[in-house]
C-alpha cells in the first residue's frame, strides 16, 4: 500500500463565471491579498476552521493554501462543504475587497474565485483517517455493503455489515474473520474480497450505530449495480399471499395494488390498496412488480403539499420583518436626525473652490432638478391625506407560521368534563371514535410537553390524567368503540413512555393496534402507534419483535405523507431507514430519510442535529433534483440560519451566496438573505457590501410601474450602501430611483428620500444642486415640521460650503428653533456644533468656542451609543480649537474625552480619528515620547481591526522611530522588533521602497547595538531590494542613507566613503541630481578631512565648489571655499588656504546680522593670521589679520578671543616688529582680560610650531 497524503492543497483560481476562463486582473488581486495574509494568517485559519480544515501554510506565489485534517469528522464536513460550493465563496468573502460586491451586475456576473481540490488526494486522505479510527464501510463487487478494519490488499478482507449487541457506539464488529480466499471459496466470496469501494463520508457516519436489529450477514439476495428508484402508482402481484394478520393485505397473483405514498427500496413492506376490493394493508415488496418509478426526486421527496411547503414555512419572512429590515438599511437616521458637517479646514477650502455657484447648471443636474419638481407635483394632491401602509406582497405571518388546519378547533379534554357521568363520557368517546383523521386530533398525536396543558386542562398531574384515561379506556372497550380505544391506548402509552414505563407502554400500543384490526382510516394514528411501538422495542433491544414491527413502521414513516407524531425515538427509526436506504443503494430513499430526519429535528427545535441531513439533502438534490425546484432556496437559507446560530459566519455567508447563484429565490427569501448577511458580516462598523447582490436581485423583478412600494426602500438601501463605501455617484443614481418610485405613494417618504438625495449631492461636492432640491421641497410645502428642521440644517451646510456665511447662519438658526420646539436634544446639539464650525470658518474663534461647548453640554446628556460619532467629532473640533489658541492642557482633555466617547460608542472610525489627533498632539504640540508610543500602539491595533495594511505599516515604522529616539539598548531592541514587523507588512504590500528602507533601518539598529556581523547583511539586502526596482533615485537615496549610518556613528566611519564615493555619487551624476551630488561631495570632504586624507578630499571639494556656483547656492559656495581652505591648510598650502579663506569671507552677508556670523569672522581671521605668521613668515601681514580678528571679537564681546588675539599681537610687536609701545599696550590688554578670566600668566613667547617654522627660533640668522 502506498503512502497516504497528510495534507491537501487548495488551488485558488480567478475565473469568469460563465466561461470559466482565467481572469488575470482578479488573479493578481487575489495573489496580492494572499500575500498580505501569508504572514498574518489568523483570519484564514479561522475561515478554514469553519470549513473543518486546519491551516498549514499559504503560498501566495503559487496561489495555494495547504490544509490538513486530524479526524474523520473533519474531512467529512470539509468534503461536504466543498461539494456544496461553500469553500469557493468562503474564501471569496475573505479574499476579495469590499468594492467587489458593489460592482454592477454585468461586471460582477463575470468574475468569481474557484477553489480546486485534488479529488484523488482528498479520497486517499479520507481513507487514511478511516483506517486510523477503526472499522469502516466499503461497497463490495457483489454490491453489498460490508465493514472492514484494514485497507484492501492486506490480509483481512471486508466483513459482513453487522453489529455486536451492546458494543460501543461507532465501532463495527466484523462477524467473520477470514484471510485470503480458499480454493473452494465460492464466486460470491471471491467477489466479496475483490477490490471494494470506500463509501463516502456521510455514509460512513450514517452506518455507525450502537445497535441494529437487522442482521445483514444473512442477506444473500443478489443485488444489481443499478440505482434503486422509489415506486409510485400501481403494482401487480406476482404470487398469491394470505395476510398473517388484519393489517396485511391478502391478494392473488395478477391483482393490481395501488401504492399509497411510495414504495421504498430496501424495505420489505409498503402500504397498498387492493384495487378490486379497496382493502388497505401492508404488502410484501418481494411479491409485487412495480409498474411505475419516480424519475423526479421531488415526486418522492415530498408526498403531499404540507411536506412540500415545510422549508418555506420554516423560513418565512413576514412583511413586518421586511419593513424593519429596509428601514434599517435605507438609513432612516438621515431623515430625522440633523447631519453634522464633518469637513476639516483644509477640506473646507477645497470644497469652497468646488462648490462655487456656477452660472448655469450642467445637463445632468438640470435633469435631476426637473425630475424632482415632477415628483413634487405628483405629491401635492396626496399631501395631508392619511398614509396607509401599502402591502408589499410578502407573507403576513412571521416565521412561526402554522401548518394547514391549525386554525381549526383543537380537541381538548378537561378535568371538569364529567368523567364520572357515563352519558357525558360516552359522548366524549363518540368524538374520539371518529373513523377518519380530523385536524383537531393533531395535538393528541403530537403530545409534546406544551401540548399536555393544551389538550388536557385542569388535571393536577399526569397520574390523575392517566387514571381518567384508563377509566375512559375501560368504557370504550366495553362499548366496542375500537378507534376511540386505540386513541386512548396511544395517549396512555405516550404517558408511560414519558415515565420510562416501557413494558406498560408496549402493552398499550399493542392493544391500540389490536383494536384497529387493520383499519387504516386514520393513517396518522396508525403511523403514530407503529412508530412508538417500534421505538419501545428498539429501546428494549427485542430483536424478534423489532423484526416484526420495525420494517412496517419504517414503511409507514418513509412511504406515507405527513406523519404528525414527534418523539425522540422517531429519530432512531429514521436513522435505521437511512441505513437501509444506503445499504440498498437508493438515493431517492436516502433523500426521503434525510428530509424526514431534518424535519423531525427542526420541529423539535434541534437545528444543529438537522445539519448533516440538510447538507446531504442539498447534495442529493444537486445530483437528482429538478433545477427549477423552489424548495432548495428555502433549504439553503434554513441551513444558513443554523450556521449563524452556531457562530459560523463564513459558512452562513457562503450558504446564502450559493442560494443566490443557483436558485431563483422569492422576494421574501432575498430580503431574508439580506438580514442574514447583516447578522454575519465581519465588519460591524459599516454596512457590509455583501448585501448589494441580494438587494439588486430583489430589485430586478420590480420593473418601474410594478411593486413601487417596495422598489423605493430597496433603491434607498442600495444608495446608502454605496454612500457608506464612498461611491457617491452610484448612491445618487439609486436614490433618484427611490424618489421616482415613491412618487405615487407620496407623503412623508418621498420627502425623506429627497432630503437624502440632497445630502448625497452635498457629499459629492454638488452643494448648489442640493440647495435647488431642498428649496424645491420647501416651495412645494409638502414637508412636515420636523422635516423642515432637517432641511434647514442641511441647506445651511450647503450654504456654508458655497461660502454664503450669513445665509448659512440664518439656516442654522431656523433649524435650532425647530429642534427646540420639538424638544429634540440631539438635533439641538448637532446644529449648535454646526454653528460653531461656521463661526470657526469665519474666524470668530470665541463664538465658535461658545457654541461648541453648548453642543458638548447637550451631547453629554445623551447616550453615547446613539450619538457617539457626532459627539466625538465635536470634541475633536474643540481640542483643535484650543490647540490653535495654545491652550494645550484643555486641548489634551478634549482629545482624551473624544477618545473615551468613541471607545464607549464602539465606533472604529471615530476611535481612529481621536487617537490620530492624540498622536499628533503628543508628537508635535506637547511632545511626550511615552504617551506618543502608547497612542501609536493603540492606533496600530485599530488599523489591524479595520484591516488597513498600509496604515499598519506606516504606524509600525513610526513606532520604531519613536523607540529609536529614546537612545537606550532596550528601546533599540523594541525598535528592531517593530522595524521587522513593518518589514513584513511592506513585503506583503510589495512596497519595495519602504521595504528597502526598512531593511536599512534594521541594519542601522544593529549598528547601534554593535552587532556588526548583521549590519552588512541587512544593508546588502536593502541594496538588493532597491536595485530590484530599477529606480536609480531610490538607489541613490538608499546608498546615501547607508553611508549616513557610518558617517553619523562613532566606529567604522571609513565604510561611509565607499557608499558615498563608489555608489551614491555615480548615481547622482547619472540621474543629474546636482543637489544630491553637492550634498555627497560635502559629506566626503568632511569625512576625508577627519580620516586624515585631505589630499583625496581636494577633488570633492572642488566638485562641491563648482556645483554650488552652478546651482547659485551662496551658502554652500561659502562652505566649499571654507573646506578647500581647511584642506589646503592641512596640506601646508598656505597661500591657497589664504586665498580660499578670503573667498569664503567675501561671500558673507554685509552688514552682519547674527552673532554667529561675527564669530565666524573672528575664527577665520585668526586662522589667516596663524597661516601668514607661522606658514608664510610674514609677521606684518599676520598682525593685520589679527587686528581684523580683534575688531570682530570686540564687536562680539568675546573676552577669551580678545585675550588670545592681544597676546599674539603683543608677541609679534615685541619679538618681530620691535614696537615696544604697541607691544606693551597689547600685553596690558591681554593681562587685563586674563585677570578677568582668572588666568595667572600670559606667555609672550612664540611657542607654536617651533620645528616647522625655524625662522621663529631665537638667534636664528636673518
Amino acid at each position: 500500500m502506498g503512502a497516504y497524503p497528510t495534507d491537501l492543497t487548495l488551488q485558488l483560481l480567478a475565473v469568469r463565471r460563465e466561461s470559466r476562463l482565467p481572469d488575470p486582473e482578479l488573479q493578481q488581486a487575489l495573489r496580492h491579498r494572499l500575500r498580505l495574509l501569508e504572514n498574518d494568517s489568523w483570519e484564514v485559519a479561522r475561515a478554514l476552521g469553519e470549513l473543518s480544515a486546519r491551516l498549514l501554510s499559504i503560498h501566495s506565489d503559487q496561489d495555494r493554501i495547504v490544509v490538513t485534517f486530524k479526524t474523520f469528522e473533519e474531512i467529512w464536513k470539509f468534503s461536504t462543504y466543498h461539494a456544496l460550493g461553500f469553500t469557493h465563496h468562503c474564501l471569496e468573502n475573505l479574499l476579495v475587497d469590499q468594492a467587489f460586491w458593489l460592482l454592477s451586475p454585468d461586471e460582477d456576473e463575470e468574475t468569481a474565485i474557484q477553489v480546486h481540490v485534488d479529488e484523488e488526494a482528498l479520497r486517499l486522505t479520507h481513507e487514511s483517517l478511516l483506517i486510523q479510527e477503526g472499522p469502516f464501510f466499503v461497497l463490495c463487487a457483489d454490491h453489498h455493503v460490508r465493514a472492514t478494519t484494514v485497507p484492501w490488499g492486506a490480509e483481512r478482507g471486508p466483513q459482513p455489515l453487522r453489529r455486536a449487541s451492546g458494543g460501543p457506539q461507532g465501532e463495527a464488529t466484523p462477524a467473520v474473520d477470514f484471510s485470503a480466499p480458499h480454493l473452494s471459496t465460492s464466486s460470491k466470496e471471491l467477489a466479496a474480497v475483490a477490490t471494494p469501494e470506500t463509501l463516502i463520508p456521510f455514509h460512513q457516519w450514517a452506518l455507525r450505530a450502537p445497535w441494529d436489529p437487522f442482521d445483514d450477514s444473512t442477506d444473500d439476495r443478489p443485488r444489481t449495480p443499478d440505482i434503486q428508484l422509489m415506486a409510485v402508482g400501481l403494482a401487480s402481484a406476482v404470487a398469491d399471499y394470505q395476510g398473517s394478520g388484519p393489517e396485511e393485505l391478502t391478494f392473488q397473483s395478477g391483482d393490481l395494488i395501488e401504492i399509497l405514498g411510495a414504495q421504498v427500496p430496501g424495505l420489505p413492506w409498503f402500504l397498498g390498496r387492493h384495487v378490486a376490493s379497496g382493502q388497505v394493508g401492508f404488502v410484501q415488496t418481494s411479491l409485487v412488480s412495480e409498474q411505475g418509478h419516480a424519475s423526479e426526486l421531488e415526486n418522492v421527496l415530498f408526498l403531499n403539499e404540507e411536506e412540500r411547503s415545510f422549508f418555506s414555512k420554516e423560513g418565512c419572512f413576514s412583511e413586518e420583518d421586511a419593513r424593519q429590515l429596509l428601514r434599517r438599511t435605507s438609513g432612516a437616521d438621515i431623515y430625522t436626525v440633523y447631519s453634522l458637517d464633518r469637513l476639516e479646514k483644509a477640506e473646507i477650502e477645497l470644497q469652497e473652490e468646488k462648490d462655487v455657484p456656477l452660472p448655469g447648471l450642467h445637463s445632468e443636474p438640470r435633469e435631476t432638478l426637473q425630475k424632482v419638481k415632477n415628483v413634487l407635483e405628483q405629491c401635492k394632491p396626496c399631501h395631508g391625506c392619511p398614509e396607509e401602509p401599502v402591502s408589499w406582497g410578502l407573507h403576513a405571518v412571521s416565521s412561526g407560521a402554522s401548518s394547514p388546519g391549525a386554525e381549526e378547533s383543537s380537541f381538548c379534554l378537561d378535568a371538569e368534563d364529567g368523567w364520572a357521568d357515563p352519558q357525558a363520557l360516552h359522548s366524549l368517546l363518540l368524538v374520539l371514535d371518529a373513523p377518519e383523521y380530523k385536524a383537531c386530533f393533531r395535538g393528541l398525536y403530537d403530545l409534546s410537553p406544551p401540548g399536555l396543558s393544551t389538550m388536557f386542562c385542569g388535571f393536577a398531574d399526569e397520574d390523575e390524567l392517566a387514571g381518567r384515561l384508563a377509566q375512559a379506556r375501560g368504557v370504550a372497550k366495553r362499548a366496542s368503540l375500537p378507534v376511540a380505544l386505540a386513541r386512548l391506548c396511544f395517549v396512555l402509552g405516550r404517558l408511560c413512555v414519558r415515565k420510562l414505563k416501557l413494558s406498560q407502554a408496549r402493552v398499550y400500543f399493542e392493544e391500540g393496534l389490536g383494536a384497529l384490526r387493520g383499519h387504516f382510516g386514520d393513517l396518522f394514528l396508525v403511523v403514530a402507534l407503529y412508530a412508538h411501538l417500534a421505538t419501545v422495542h428498539l429501546k428494549q433491544k427485542n430483536r424478534e419483535k423489532c423484526g416484526q414491527v420495525v420494517p412496517k413502521a419504517l414503511a409507514l414513516l418513509l412511504g406515507t405523507p405527513g406523519q404528525v407524531c414527534s418523539t425522540e425515538g422517531e429519530a432512531e427509526l429514521l436513522r435505521l431507514a437511512l441505513r437501509r436506504a444506503i445499504s440498498g443503494q437508493s438515493l431517492q430513499a436516502e433523500a426521503r430519510a434525510c428530509f424526514l430526519l431534518a424535519k423531525h429535528h427542526v420541529r423539535l427545535k434541534q437545528p444543529e442535529e438537522a445539519l448533516p441531513f440538510l447538507e446531504r439533502l442539498l447534495l442529493l438534490h444537486r445530483a437528482l433534483g429538478s433545477p427549477h425546484a423552489l424548495w432548495p432556496a428555502d433549504c439553503y437559507l434554513l441551513l444558513a440560519h443554523v450556521y449563524s446560530r452556531k457562530c459560523l459566519p463564513h459558512l452562513a455567508l457562503s450558504c446564502i451566496r450559493v442560494s443566490l447563484l443557483r436558485h431563483r429565490g422569492s422576494l421574501a427569501n432575498l430580503l431574508r438573505s439580506v438580514d442574514l448577511v447583516l447578522r454575519n458580516a465581519p465588519q460591524p462598523h459599516r454596512p457590509p457590501s455583501q448585501v448589494a447582490p441580494y438587494l439588486r436581485q430583489a430589485l430586478a423583478p420590480l420593473a418601474p410601474g410594478t411593486g413601487q412600494a417596495l422598489r423605493g426602500p430597496l433603491c434607498a438601501s442600495l444608495a446608502q450602501l454605496h454612500r457608506h463605501h464612498g461611491q457617491h455617484g452610484m448612491a445618487i443614481s439609486f436614490m433618484m430611483q427611490a424618489v421616482e418610485a415613491s412618487a405615487e405613494t407620496g407623503g412623508r417618504l418621498v420627502v425623506d428620500y429627497l432630503v437624502a438625495l440632497a445630502w448625497l449631492h452635498v457629499l459629492h461636492g454638488q452643494s448648489p444642486v442640493a440647495l435647488d432640491i431642498l428649496e424645491s421641497v420647501l416651495d412645494a410645502a409638502v414637508a412636515s415640521v420636523d422635516q423642515e428642521g432637517v432641511i434647514a440644517n442641511m441647506m445651511a451646510i450647503a450654504l456654508k460650503r458655497t461660502g454664503r456665511t450669513r445665509q448659512a447662519a440664518e439656516g442654522f438658526y431656523r433649524a435650532l428653533r425647530v429642534a427646540r420646539d420639538l424638544g429634540q436634544l440631539q438635533n439641538q446639539a448637532v446644529v449648535r456644533a454646526n454653528f460653531g464650525a461656521l463661526c470657526l470658518q469665519a474666524g470668530a474663534s470665541g463664538l465658535a468656542q461658545h457654541y461648541l461647548l453648548e453642543a458638548v453640554k447637550l451631547f453629554s446628556r445623551l447616550p453615547s451609543r446613539e450619538c457617539g460619532r457626532d459627539f466625538t467629532q465635536v470634541l475633536l473640533q474643540l481640542g483643535h480649537l484650543y490647540t490653535r489658541r495654545a491652550l494645550t492642557q484643555q486641548a489634551k482633555c478634549y482629545y482624551q474625552w473624544a477618545f473615551l466617547v468613541a471607545v464607549e460608542a464602539d465606533h472604529l472610525e471615530s476611535q481612529l480619528h481621536a487617537v490620530q489627533q492624540l498622536c499628533h498632539f503628543y508628537s508635535t504640540v506637547k511632545p511626550n515620547e511615552a504617551q506618543c508610543v502608547v497612542y501609536h500602539e493603540f492606533q496600530l491595533s485599530l488599523a489591524r481591526r479595520v484591516a488597513d495594511k498600509v496604515l499598519e505599516g506606516q504606524l509600525l515604522e513610526t513606532i520604531s522611530q519613536l523607540y529609536l529616539s529614546l537612545g537606550t539598548e532596550r528601546a533599540y531592541r523594541s525598535a528592531l522588533d517593530y522595524t521587522k514587523r513593518s518589514l513584513g507588512v511592506f513585503i506583503d504590500l510589495q512596497r519595495k521602497e519602504q521595504e528597502a528602507y526598512a531593511w536599512l533601518r534594521a541594519g542601522k539598529i544593529y549598528y547601534l547595538l554593535q552587532q556588526n556581523e548583521l549590519v552588512d547583511m541587512y544593508i546588502q539586502v536593502a541594496q538588493n531590494a532597491a536595485l530590484y526596482t530599477g529606480d536609480p533615485n531610490l538607489g541613490l537615496g538608499l546608498f546615501e542613507a547607508a553611508g549616513d549610518i557610518f558617517f553619523n556613528g562613532t566606529w567604522e566611519r571609513k565604510k561611509a566613503v565607499s557608499f558615498y564615493r563608489d555608489r551614491a555619487l555615480p548615481l547622482a551624476v547619472t540621474t543629474g541630481n546636482q543637489e544630491a551630488e553637492l550634498r555627497l561631495c560635502n559629506k566626503l570632504v568632511a569625512l576625508l578631512e577627519e580620516l586624515e586624507t585631505p589630499q583625496e578630499g581636494l577633488e570633492f571639494g572642488h566638485m562641491a565648489l563648482a556645483l554650488s556656483i552652478t546651482l547659485g547656492d551662496r551658502l554652500n559656495e561659502r562652505v566649499a571655499y571654507h573646506r578647500l581652505a581647511a584642506l589646503h591648510h592641512r596640506l601646508g598650502h598656505g597661500e591657497l588656504a589664504e586665498h580660499f579663506y578670503l573667498k569664503a569671507l567675501s561671500l558673507c552677508n554685509s552688514p552682519l546680522e547674527f552673532d554667529e556670523e561675527t564669530l565666524y569672522y573672528v575664527k577665520v581671521y585668526l586662522v589667516l593670521g596663524d597661516i601668514i605668521f607661522y606658514d608664510l613668515k610674514d609677521p606684518f601681514d599676520a598682525a593685520g589679520y589679527y587686528q581684523l580678528a580683534l575688531a570682530a571679537a570686540v564687536d562680539l564681546g568675546n573676552k577669551e578671543a580678545q585675550m588670545k588675539i592681544y597676546t599674539r599681537l603683543a608677541t609679534i610687536y615685541h619679538n618681530f616688529l620691535l614696537d615696544r609701545e604697541k607691544s606693551l599696550f597689547f600685553y596690558q590688554k591681554a593681562r587685563t582680560f586674563a585677570s578677568e578670566l582668572n588666568i595667572r600668566r600670559v606667555n609672550l613667547a612664540p611657542q607654536r610650531c617651533w620645528g616647522r617654522a625655524a625662522w621663529l627660533v631665537p638667534g636664528h640668522p636673518s
